[in-house]
């Protein structure tokens, strides 16, 4: 397939022009004059310079990667059709839908774009996090950055002693169920040779715990609402946890609250001041942590 130059700058001129920064959690900003997003806030969404994105819109630069076509159509809330369509018109062939799509639809998208005010992440079913909010960065650190099998918090549970350090030790035990039962059910649905058999191939050779845990054969366990996570500076927060599920893309929206008036919910508020800090570049709590 070929590059189609000019198809594809006038499907990312129309698609950034259609879109308002109220639409992406932008703040509009005083004398707009505009029409949609400039290419300046486009290129930041797509987490790419202002000069590369402009080139692919004047029909010019590179041509551009898988990896650059995917955080484009997820920079721009494109709906998966839009997505297959963008992919085709930069030479691609598109990126496979359903459980293993990493590319969250735009309705999930505008609703996570709309809770400032508590902290909220974007999941696979295998646990991996595909994109937080500035809250859910300050509750429970930056999770979008790993690579391979630690994307997932299944894989990391085990194997990295730092995961268990942000949730209450008296939990452990049930999460570590938890996650084994989950894994389970998940490799039995996606089959042999599937990404989520894979995780658990890696986990049998790596953990003698999950190994145990996996011999018991246990399914249908299910988290509670309740979730206690333990911050670095705040301590202790009780929150619960309340769930939207996109079943085309097997994408979890989970939305962490706590009682009004208690004790977690004033540190809630504490975490507020802590993400708005993380978001102007101030050091990530989590990262200080010995």
């Amino acid at each position: 397939m070929t590059i189609d130059r000019a198809g594809l700058a006038d499907f990312l001129r129309r698609r950034r022009e259609s879109l308002q920064p109220e639409d992406v959690g932008l703040p509009r900003g005083p004398r707009r004059r505009t029409s949609g997003l400039r290419r300046e806030e486009a290129a930041l969404l797509c987490h790419m310079s202002t000069d590369y994105y402009s080139r692919l819109e004047r029909e010019r630069g590179p041509h551009p990667s898988e990896q650059m076509i995917a955080s484009i159509a997820q920079g721009l809330h494109l709906s998966l059709d839009e997505r297959d369509h963008l992919f085709r018109l930069a030479g691609h062939r598109p990126p496979p839908r359903g459980a293993t799509s990493d590319h969250i639809s735009p309705g999930l998208l505008r609703v996570l774009d709309r809770l400032d005010d508590t902290p909220a992440e974007i999941v696979s079913e295998l646990g991996e996090t595909l994109r937080q909010n500035a809250l859910g960065v300050a509750l429970t650190g930056d999770t979008t950055g790993y690579t391979g099998p630690a994307r997932s918090i299944v894989y990391r549970w085990f194997t990295d002693p730092a995961t268990r350090r942000r949730y209450a030790p008296e939990d452990h035990g049930f999460l570590s169920r938890m996650f084994t039962s989950g894994a389970r059910e998940i490799a039995t649905l996606r089959g042999p040779g599937s990404r989520a058999a894979q995780l658990t191939e890696l986990l049998l050779e790596r953990s003698d715990e999950f190994r145990k845990l996996w011999e018991q054969h246990e399914v249908g366990l299910r988290p509670d609402d309740g979730k206690n996570f333990v911050h670095p500076e705040l301590g202790l927060l009780e929150l619960n946890c309340q769930t939207l599920v996109d079943p085309g893309q097997s994408h979890y929206l989970h939305i962490f609250t706590a009682v009004p008036g208690s004790e977690s919910y004033e540190k809630l508020q504490l975490l507020a001041v802590l993400g708005g800090d993380a978001h102007r570049g101030i050091a990530d709590p989590w990262l200080r942590r010995p």
